[in-house]
């Protein structure tokens, strides 16, 4: 059978018990036609790079499907028709990969730095974080020069 890998995005209002209540679901059908789901990986709510439905936010959840085309087209079909599925996309591939995905790489690589924005030791700025003193800049004179 060929190989897939299937994303999803389900609405922000969501709960991320239902999304896995949903993956179940698809997993579900998916084996009732004799295919089989890999590994699943749920990238969690993450912001939009434009509003979809009103929804600025979504949970994206990856699916590597073994699985006939009529599987994936009634799996599809069911999500056209939930409305807490606001997009998906289904690639046929060679093979799939055992190690994480990109995206669960980059929040690994994110969390062993520290959190997003966090800059670490700035150096250089004293003990509070200020500049230090500045010393005499002189006197200024304003329009007469």
């Amino acid at each position: 059978m060929p190989l897939y890998e299937h994303v999803f995005l389900a609405r922000q209002d969501v709960s991320a018990q239902q999304v896995e209540q949903m993956v179940e679901q698809y997993k579900a059908l998916i084996v009732e036609y004799g295919g089989s789901v890999g590994k699943v990986e749920a990238w969690g709510l993450r912001t939009l790079a434009y509003r979809i439905n009103k929804n600025r936010k979504a949970h994206y959840t990856l699916m590597n499907l073994d699985a006939s085309p009529a599987a994936v087209a009634e799996m599809e079909r069911q999500m056209r028709i939930n409305e807490d599925v606001l997009r998906f996309m289904t690639l046929k591939v060679e093979a799939h990969e055992d190690e994480p995905s990109a995206m669960m790489q980059k929040r690994d690589r994110d969390d062993r730095r520290g959190g997003r924005g966090d800059r670490g030791d700035r150096g250089g700025r004293g003990e509070r974080g200020d500049r230090g003193d500045r010393g005499d800049r002189g006197g200024r004179r304003f329009g007469d020069e």
